[in-house]
């Protein structure tokens, strides 16, 4: 099994709480398929609480709200399996979005698979599995409807 170790990637200046930091990943993808969204480029995560911003189209209802939680939850409860796969920029597949990485990425690339419900470059820590993130609570939100921003406050309880 190949580890970063035996790839040069960028340096990494974050110290991720990895469950909140996985269920970063699973939000993005649910918030994607649920309003047709951009992933977040506005996340701040951490071990208490996590916050994270979309730009959406409409704002979410208190209802698409606890559908959020419960399709989190119930993706954490299928327990999918996280695992890396490291490749070239040329080799990046065409349905991974590279907007939100860094001008001066390196040539190799780790992507970060959860099941076969999301991919996305990144080089952060993460759990093995969702079983380990731990049950997801969606602390509030907002909504700014000059930008369209929704901002999502989030934990994971372990």
């Amino acid at each position: 099994m190949e580890t970063d170790s035996d790839f040069i990637l960028n340096e990494h200046n974050k110290d991720e709480f990895a469950p909140a930091h996985t269920a970063e990943h699973l939000l993005n993808q649910t918030m994607i398929r649920m309003f047709g969204c951009k992933r977040s480029t506005n996340a701040h995560v951490e071990r208490k609480k996590s916050k994270i911003t979309y730009i959406l189209e409409r704002k979410p209802s208190r209802k698409d709200e606890k559908e959020i939680e419960r399709r989190m939850n119930e993706l954490i409860g299928e327990d999918l399996p996280v695992r890396y796969k490291y490749v070239t920029r040329q080799d990046i597949p065409d349905d991974v979005e590279l907007t939100n990485l860094p001008d001066n990425t390196s040539e190799t690339i780790r992507l970060v698979y959860i099941g076969d419900y999301d991919v996305c470059p990144c080089i952060g820590k993460h759990v093995r599995s969702t079983a380990q993130i731990g049950r997801f609570e969606l602390l509030g939100t907002n909504w700014d409807e000059q930008t369209h921003g929704f901002r999502i406050r989030y934990k994971v309880v372990q």
